[in-house]
């Protein structure tokens, strides 16, 4: 037990690199600095947000920098912070939530954007280790004709969250401008994304769409050509299946989407939804289509997905919001099997978010609330509340949680766009 104290205390103060004279700083006092350590990552972010000036020990251990690598040798479990763009992200800034401590938003700064570019929306935002990123989307130019009709944004945005000042760079573009695709982290530390097109949620058209897929190359900061998909779909969700291909491939997941229209009365554009999937085999760079999840009048479309991952980051299972319930995918029959149903309903569904945080998932929607004003008159004013249905799958329970995030129109979760950060 000493020597095992001894070795974590040593790996404390290597990490930290802090030296007073010949003596090394002491994290709290009276405590050995293993100890001290653990108790530091275990706080929630806000609190470790805070604690940061208290020394400068503090305040290297409680660094992104620091603090991940720490808590994976200290054989921590993995913590997530929520995410959240409300809309335009070139307009509001993206928000972090600790699902520990839901009364406090950490904001990060607003992406920048071109002045001739307005609305963006429909663009995949994903966290890879210590960056988060933004792709694509579908947006505005004020510079075409005609107005109405979106376009395909390439560009790519990415946020270092270990330096101490956060702002955006922009990355290369991705070769083929896309929205509303499908987006995963790849095994080399980059992003893989596959199909998508241009429409806006707000203002529907046919727009384009693609089957083109490409990884981005952290190291090299390049983006790559990979095979394309069999057929064209936009609307679609992606992620990264340990073990599922031929000899225990990984596997790049394709699901749902649209791949064409039809016209209701001849004039109004009407899509034709995709009840198969089609998976890359990240080795063999090829696709394999998968037959359809649901029969004909299960349902009208594939619903908000996420997916679960293990220690290691790799998807172990999938599950989907289909109106009030929710469904988890069985790779082995090729189905969606219920699960559970949500504790509180849901209006409608469509304009709820959906996500895996920690192992749990989480069934979002926004309102306004009444809430007690402050000074003597004591008025009551409405306040946008963000309400969590957490359902964890190991114990099968749900709990709920209500937060007020610095919003203040209720937020549009056909637009918004959800990922997790591990901090």
């Amino acid at each position: 037990m000493a020597s095992s104290s001894s070795s974590g205390r040593g790996r404390v103060a290597g990490t930290l690199a802090l030296r007073r004279g010949s003596v090394a700083a002491s994290l709290i006092p009276g405590l050995p600095d293993d100890v001290a350590a653990v108790i530091l990552c275990l706080l929630t972010f806000p609190d470790q947000s805070r604690l940061r000036a208290t020394s400068r020990a503090w305040r290297l251990l409680l660094s992104v920098a620091t603090l991940l690598p720490l808590r994976r040798s200290l054989r921590l479990p993995r913590r997530h912070l929520l995410c959240l763009f409300p809309t335009d992200p070139s307009l509001a800034s993206p928000i972090l939530l600790d699902p520990a401590a839901p009364t406090a938003w950490w904001p990060l700064p607003p992406l920048p954007c071109s002045p001739q570019l307005y609305g963006l929306a429909n663009f995949a935002a994903l966290a890879v280790g210590r960056h988060l990123y933004v792709l694509g989307g579908s947006c505005f130019d004020a510079r075409s004709f005609p107005l109405g009709h979106p376009s395909p944004s390439a560009a790519v945005y990415r946020l270092d969250l270990a330096r101490g000042r956060h702002s955006w760079e922009r990355l290369p573009d991705m070769l083929v401008p896309r929205g509303s695709f499908a987006c995963a982290s790849a095994q080399t530390g980059g992003v893989i994304v596959a199909g998508g097109g241009s429409r806006h949620p707000t203002f529907p058209s046919n727009g384009s769409r693609t089957s083109s897929t490409e990884w981005y190359d952290a190291a090299t900061r390049s983006w790559h050509v990979a095979a394309a998909m069999p057929r064209e779909r936009a609307e679609c969700v992606g992620f990264v299946a340990h073990g599922t291909g031929d000899g225990g491939e990984d596997e790049f997941w394709v699901m749902g989407g649209y791949d064409g229209y039809t016209t209701v009365g001849g004039v109004v554009p009407n899509d034709l939804y995709c009840r198969d999937a089609v998976a890359l085999g990240l080795w063999s760079g090829k696709w394999r289509e998968i037959g359809s999840m649901w029969e004909e009048g299960e349902r009208h479309r594939l619903g908000p997905v996420a997916a679960l991952s293990a220690d290691d980051g790799r998807v172990t299972e999938v599950y989907m919001l289909d109106g009030h319930d929710v469904f988890r995918y069985d790779f082995t029959g090729n189905r969606w099997l219920k699960e559970a149903t949500v504790r509180r309903k849901i209006p409608n569904t469509e304009f709820c978010g959906f996500i895996s945080v920690n192992g749990e998932l989480f069934v979002l929607t926004s309102s306004k609330v009444p809430v007690e004003g402050s000074g003597s008159w004591r008025q009551m004013k409405e306040k946008l509340a963000l309400e969590f249905q957490v359902y964890n799958p190991g114990t099968k329970k749900w709990r709920v949680l209500t937060t007020h995030p610095p919003v203040h129109a209720p937020i549009d979760f056909r637009s918004a766009a959800l990922c997790t950060v591990e901090l």
